[in-house]
């Protein structure tokens, strides 16, 4: 059987994601103290509109979130607004926010392959989203890892929305 180690080291590091109470706050200290710059005005996010789940179940949660590209990989920020989801337990656990998890990505022909690997190795789904750009799996990692795990499948649009973000930065 394989493990963690094994299915994730085939994969690209696509992004780095924080949970943050203010994520204004956020992006203005990445911004002046990390010259981490890029980030667009942050949107308002609902889950039910991407039908993204919450331990199986659409989730009724909103929140706000901003990404940008830096050397080679992703920032996203997402700041919970309301609603239950893994972005609202971590901040209930961790108020100061912090990292919560980590995006590794591949075609989207490999999606099921590598969701299954994590699978059949015991790691429990936290969330799921098919959107246009990508399918998306976030898996419970934080005993392995410390943070949640997210396997992102890239659908031909997505590569041509990952090369445009890019290049914008």
């Amino acid at each position: 059987m394989s493990s963690i180690n094994n299915t994730i080291a085939k994969l690209e590091l696509a992004q780095i994601g924080w949970v943050v109470p203010d994520i204004h706050a956020a992006v203005k200290f990445l911004e002046s103290a990390l010259g981490i710059a890029g980030f667009p005005k942050p949107e308002h996010v609902r889950a039910q509109d991407l039908d993204m789940t919450y331990y199986g179940k659409v989730a009724a949660a909103e929140w706000l979130t901003t990404q940008t590209y830096n050397g080679g990989t992703f920032i996203e920020l997402v700041q919970p607004l309301s609603g239950q989801s893994m972005f609202h337990d971590y901040l209930a656990k961790y108020p100061a926010g912090g990292t919560q998890h980590m995006a590794f990505r591949m075609p989207v022909s490999d999606f099921e392959r590598v969701t299954g690997e994590l699978r059949e190795q015991g790691y429990e789904v936290l969330s799921e989203v098919d959107h246009p750009i990508a399918r998306m799996a976030f898996f419970d990692t934080y005993q392995t890892l410390g943070v949640a795990t997210e396997i992102m499948g890239i659908t031909p649009e997505g590569w041509t929305a990952i090369k445009q973000m890019e290049k914008a930065r």
